[in-house]
């Protein structure tokens, strides 16, 4: 089983349908249908989804989208741990990609998706973008 996580960029582009990402991170995220894979992403994510979501629709609406993905994906646990790790790793210079990592980590994920993969440069598990994964990984499924 692949465990992946997403980064709050690939949740933003579903909820608000971004094209041209749109193709691959809806393909991404509907991974979590099939046993094969488990798909991961954080509460910071999903505040910073809904806060883009919030602009683009009305609260009401940004919080029913929120909460259909919940009941999708895996919500993977931000510990006290988590926090540590990105305070303490002098690699990390962004705080909240620090929590993002270390919670990936700590879930056991092989891969973080994400456009942004220069955020993570000090990260010890694959750092992909969702094209890229798609290609990798899912082009050649139905």
């Amino acid at each position: 089983m692949m465990r992946i996580f997403v980064d709050a960029n690939i949740v933003v582009s579903v909820l608000n349908k971004e094209y041209p990402l749109f193709t691959y991170t809806s393909r991404i995220l509907s991974l979590a249908d099939y046993q094969q894979f488990e798909v991961y992403t954080s509460p910071v994510c999903l505040a910073i989804a809904f806060y883009f979501a919030e602009k683009k629709f009305k609260a009401a609406v940004a919080k029913q989208k929120i909460a259909i993905l919940c009941d999708n994906i895996q919500i993977a646990d931000t510990t006290d741990a988590s926090v540590k790790k990105a305070l303490q790793n002098n690699a990390v210079k962004d705080f909240e990609d620090g929590l993002e990592y270390y919670t990936a980590v700590n879930s056991n994920c092989d891969c973080i998706i994400t456009e942004d993969i220069k955020d993570f440069y000090f990260s010890q598990i694959e750092v992909i973008q969702s094209k890229d994964f798609f290609l990798k990984y899912m082009s050649g499924r139905k």
